[in-house]
Formats: structure tokens, sequence, C-alpha cells
């Protein structure tokens, strides 16, 4: 499998921290954060798979870009980016050698400890 980082989602995932549109969770809530496969479905349906693809930091190249299987690494859900969420996809990332995609999620959750700590 093929899986590459997702530069739009990472971009996407810069302006949420940017814009203050992030929670400072947990680590072990994303099993509650992240969003159902229903409520993944109804945001398809209402925004379209491209938007789909920029709450999601890897891409498997080898699935259809019409494919929900494409998009791998969620770190939000669909409205606000979840810390649960980065480091969630930090720790797999890693432990299937995805390194560019662990590289950016590190410095997202980098990111947000910055602003943790001057807020």
């Amino acid at each position: 499998m093929a899986v590459v980082l997702n530069q739009r989602a990472h971009d996407h995932a810069r302006g949420l921290i940017v814009a203050g549109r992030y929670v400072i969770d947990d680590r072990d809530a994303w099993s509650e954060h992240q969003p159902s496969t229903r409520r993944e479905n109804e945001f398809i349906e209402r925004h379209g798979i491209a938007e789909y693809a920029r709450w999601h930091l890897g891409i498997d190249e080898e699935q259809g870009e019409d494919k929900k299987s494409r998009y791998k690494f969620p770190y939000g859900d669909f409205e606000v980016l979840h810390r649960c969420g980065l480091l969630a996809a930090e720790s797999r990332a890693g432990q299937r050698r995805y390194y560019d995609i662990e590289l950016a999620v590190a410095h997202l959750h980098g990111m947000l400890e910055a602003l943790q700590r001057t807020g």
C-alpha cells in the first residue's frame, strides 16, 4: 500500500489551528470523537469527497479518488481539529513507517503545544 502525505489536508489542518478551530482533548478520546461511518457518509453527501479528503492526512494512491478507503489518518470531526486525532494519526503513521505523515503530524502537534504554552 502506497500511502503518502495529503498536503492539502496538512495545509487545512494548519489553517484550523491558526484560526483557533481545535480541541485540546485527552490522548485516548479519539474513539469517542472521531466521526461515525454514518456521519462520514452524510458529510460526503453534503460536501463531496474532495472536502472529505481535506480531513485526512494520508492518501492511499492505490485506491480510486472517489473511494473513502483512499483517505487515511483522520484528524478532526469535520468542524474542528482534535488533538487526540493527531496523536492517533502520529502513532499509527509511525507504526506503519509512513515517515512523511508522521513528521507532518508531529509538526501540527508542535503547533498546538506552542499555542498552549503562549495561551
